[in-house]
């Protein structure tokens, strides 16, 4: 496994960390895949610098940010010898998400979690912040303002810092991703509510992953 810098992705895997980064903090603590379930838990899911994968059939958003961001990691980047990562920021006020599914890989483990299947009860996140490395799909934004200054972007009514004073970001009343296939450093929600949520594990099966490559 490699993270986006080229550089292997070593380290022993924090499991409660690990469960936390696909939204499933249940795995470990126990008594919290209900509230997470009904939309009653913040959450914030990181893995030690290592990605996860998440692809959804739509995202539909309102109050886009995105800009670029250093994520600090545990891991020595052995192309730069620092410990982060850049990473594009992609901040959403409010999103509904249509068939999610989210994977993470450590090992032989792959965990991974489903939810939003049916169309009338989408998966639904307010303030969400994710820091990734890749994203594809087909966007459509509306309103977008493309260039702006990342430090003065204010789309997602986030109060948080955004980008570098002078560098680059962008924003959009709203956007919507049609087939959305992304890799993820972090994602942080103050609400994620994961209706119809399915949570497997398997053992020595990379194909379980949401998506090859």
């Amino acid at each position: 496994m490699s993270d986006a810098q080229g550089d292997p992705a070593y380290g022993r895997t924090d499991w409660r960390r690990f469960a936390v980064a696909v939204g499933v903090p249940a795995v470990v603590a126990g008594g919290l895949v209900v509230a997470l379930a009904n939309g009653a838990l913040a959450a914030s899911f990181s893995v030690s610098g290592t990605q996860f994968k998440l692809t959804a059939d739509r995202l539909v958003g309102e109050g886009f940010t995105q800009y670029s961001k250093k994520l600090p990691t545990e891991q020595v980047q052995k192309s730069t010898g620092e410990r982060y990562v850049v990473a594009a920021m992609s901040g959403i006020r409010t999103a509904d998400i249509y068939k999610l599914c989210q994977s993470v890989a450590a090992g032989p483990v792959v965990l991974r979690i489903e939810a939003g299947a049916d169309p009338d009860h989408p998966a639904e996140a307010e303030n969400l912040l994710i820091g990734m490395s890749e994203l594809s799909g087909d966007a459509t934004f509306e309103n977008i303002d493309i260039g702006q200054d990342a430090s003065t972007l204010d789309a997602d009514g986030s109060e948080d810092e955004h980008g570098d004073v002078g560098s680059f970001g962008q924003q959009a009343t709203d956007v919507t991703i049609v087939g959305l296939k992304q890799k993820a450093y972090m994602t942080s929600a103050s609400t994620f509510k994961l209706t119809g949520m399915s949570l497997k594990l398997y053992l020595g099966e990379s194909g379980k992953e949401c998506y090859q490559g």
